[in-house]
């Protein structure tokens, strides 16, 4: 379903049928369950486990209390070009990898977020074809049994502003890890493991 303006799901299920979810298998905009345009919002829905991508943002987007039963291979994919998408309220389960990945430029807010059984909760992209830097901020997010909340890219001048005040984690590895990100398609290399900086 492609959104533009606002849409209200009415906290109904959606996905993609039976046997859509091909494990880490990368998707295109094709395998969405909604393609948000420039602008648009969604909010009051529930994506489920049969869907390989959730959610993909064409430009700037908003999410509200959008949340997913069980992520296949990424959950929300941010590609606007610059601005801010804010993703507010909702959550996402068992997630082998990402739940938010930002392919595009500009900024990802995430607020007031619950997050369980996860690989990352917010990605960089380490090796799109096409770099950025890129922002993103957490803040007031309930995470538990998670490898990091965030990855990013210090060669391309990522900044990660995580308030540690207002989240609550549990049993969760790294708050924010640092990666050399790339243009090639290679996997990129983890720098640093849970090491914040001033910068």
């Amino acid at each position: 379903m492609t959104i533009t303006g606002t849409f209200d799901g009415g906290n109904v299920r959606f996905d993609r049928g039976s046997g859509a979810c091909k494990g880490q298998n990368e998707g295109g905009d094709s395998d969405a369950v909604f393609l948000l345009q420039q602008g648009a919002t969604l909010q009051n829905v529930v994506i489920g486990a049969n869907q390989a991508e959730g959610v993909h943002c064409l430009g700037s987007c908003t999410l509200k209390n959008v949340w997913f039963e069980d992520v296949c291979e990424d959950a929300i994919t941010i590609k606007q070009s610059s601005g801010t998408s804010t993703i507010s309220g909702g959550g996402a389960k068992n997630a082998d990898d990402k739940v938010v990945q930002h392919n595009g430029g500009g900024t990802v807010v995430i607020d007031s977020y619950c997050v369980q059984n996860f690989g990352k909760l917010y990605r960089s992209c380490g090796n799109c074809g096409t770099q950025h830097q890129r922002t993103v901020h957490i803040s007031n997010v309930i995470a538990s049994d998670g490898d990091v909340l965030a990855g990013v890219n210090s060669n391309f001048g990522d900044v990660a502003v995580i308030s540690s005040s207002t989240n609550k984690l549990t049993n969760v590895d790294s708050v924010c890890d640092t990666f050399e990100g790339n243009d090639n398609g290679d996997e990129p290399p983890k720098l640093t493991s849970n090491q914040k900086n001033a910068k």
